[in-house]
């Protein structure tokens, strides 16, 4: 259609303007009272009333798209005009300019995976960091006599009920416990564990949980989940692989894992010579869960995910080392900064 050939043309142009005069010069011959657009919208009146109101509506929507793309770039060249006065000024009075910060990689990690859960209909919590024996354990079928209760493992604050949430699974408890289902929720924060820190543990670092109840679950709906998680955060050829895991608040439990990012599967230190990192674990929420959440597991399927995220940021930005995110360091920057603000 010459309507679209036109704005191909002015799209092409309009990228090659470099000032406000060019810009509304270049306007004036698409737009302006004798301009490109406006003849043939002028044309219209000579043709036969069929054939106005099928071509009407066509050069309307011309017009508009053209006058998008003299805004969007008026708006791009102000903007560049008032950061070279800024710097003019700046440079005049012997300052020297601010350097722009950046989103911290776990920051930006967290929006990318908020934003690809949003778009498949999940809705994004938050809550308390502070938590109870009851939601960090009790609800998710973790025993009194389990391992993770132990102080070497959890920072108690007031023993043994009062202690800092050693997974963001205890939002999941929270979740299962105060909204009816169906429901589809992630959860992102951080959590803590009294770990040996190194280059692939910390006593601070983040959770990304996610749980789904539904009338029919299967393991190949949280399959078909991750496989589009890593592929959208990755790429379409990254390697994973699902392994049999044991986890008290699923059954059957599964881990993702992912080819090491540092060593192309060879093995490394920062996979611990395996050639695959785990990135999290899931599985198909047990009934157990569901019962202590008042629902019926012959009713309602689910199932339930928790990610490290820190990982996923280094995997993303190829930080190899986890100190790194907690660091005071402001000069280590092995990642492009996408997003600056």
């Amino acid at each position: 259609m010459l309507g679209d050939q036109i704005l191909t043309e002015l799209s092409t142009q309009i990228k090659e303007v470099g000032s406000e005069a060019e810009l509304a010069a270049l306007w004036h011959k698409y737009l302006g009272r004798e301009g490109i657009i406006k003849a043939q919208v002028k044309a219209l009146a000579q043709l036969p009333l069929e054939e106005k109101r099928e071509q009407g509506p066509l050069w309307q929507r011309i017009q508009e798209e053209a006058q998008a793309l003299f805004d969007t770039r008026a708006a791009e060249l102000k903007k560049a005009s008032e950061e070279a006065t800024w710097q003019a000024e700046a440079q005049s009075l012997g300052l020297v300019p601010v350097k722009l910060g950046h989103l911290h990689p776990i920051t930006q990690t967290i929006r990318k995976l908020n934003e690809l859960f949003i778009s498949l209909g999940y809705s994004i919590m938050e809550e308390r960091e502070i938590e109870t024996d009851e939601f960090c354990f009790q609800r998710l079928n973790v025993p009194l006599d389990h391992p993770a209760r132990d102080m070497q493992d959890t920072f108690y604050l007031e023993e043994p009920n009062i202690l800092l949430r050693t997974q963001t699974s205890s939002v999941e408890a929270r979740v299962l416990a105060n909204y009816a289902p169906p429901l589809k929720v992630v959860c992102p924060g951080r959590v803590y564990r009294n770990e040996t820190v190194n280059k692939s543990n910390h006593f601070i670092f983040h959770h990304y949980q996610g749980v789904v109840v539904m009338p029919k679950i299967s393991l190949s709906d949280l399959f078909g989940t991750f496989t589009a998680l890593f592929q959208a955060i990755y790429g379409p050829e990254v390697k994973i692989r699902f392994r049999n895991k044991y986890y008290p608040e699923v059954e059957p439990g599964v881990g993702p894992d992912m080819q090491c990012f540092n060593c192309g599967g060879k093995g490394c230190s920062v996979c611990k010579g395996v050639g695959w990192i785990e990135m999290g674990g899931a599985g198909l929420i047990h009934p157990k869960v569901l019962t202590m959440a008042g629902l019926d597991p012959r009713e309602w399927h689910g199932f339930a995910f928790g990610l490290g995220l820190d990982r996923w940021a280094m995997a993303s930005y190829n930080i190899t080392d986890i100190r790194t995110l907690l660091g005071g360091n402001l000069g280590y920057k092995p990642y492009h900064h996408e997003n600056i603000i």
